[in-house]
């Protein structure tokens, strides 16, 4: 029986489930998402410059990034424990913003996709530039964390609007 609720996460009664992806195929799966902490001038000075006294800002929420997306089955109930075989991590400051560009490349050979550690890495990034420099801008937002590209599976490959 094909499953016509398109809210997977629920089942026909309206109770919450996790997905069963045992008969899936195994695909190569990549998930890319994006996002940005804007701050003041001065602020992304001081991570540029690697002044903040907390240490290497970027190096820090790279490495919070990709343990992140590690343990996303453990923070987002319904999403499966996944083999991530990459996890690529830029942040990039951007003085137009002004900022950091976080952006987040996961992939896995599975069953399921890797959009939601792709969304957990940047969004786990942003929080760790915030943590690191909240003591000189409280100010700062973190903003536009979205997916932009997600390819393997049955639906195949999906890319943002620009």
């Amino acid at each position: 029986m094909a499953d016509t609720n398109p809210l997977t996460h629920f089942d026909e009664s309206g109770n919450a489930r996790m997905v069963d992806v045992g008969d899936k195929p195994e695909t190569h799966r990549i998930g890319v998402a994006r996002g940005r902490v804007r701050m003041q001038p001065e602020t992304l000075a001081t991570i540029v410059e690697g002044r903040a006294s907390k240490g290497d800002v970027l190096g820090v929420a790279q490495v919070a990034a990709i343990m992140g997306a590690k343990q996303t089955s453990s923070l987002v109930p319904m999403c499966h424990p996944l083999p991530i075989t990459a996890v690529d991590v830029t942040l990039s400051p951007d003085e137009a913003l002004p900022g950091i560009m976080i952006e987040a490349r996961v992939e896995t050979r599975g069953k399921t996709g890797v959009e939601m550690e792709a969304l957990t890495a940047v969004s786990v990034a942003a929080l760790t530039v915030y943590d690191m420099v909240k003591a000189i801008d409280r100010g700062m937002a973190i903003e536009d964390i979205r997916l932009v590209h997600k390819s393997g599976g049955r639906s195949g490959e999906w890319n943002a609007e620009p």
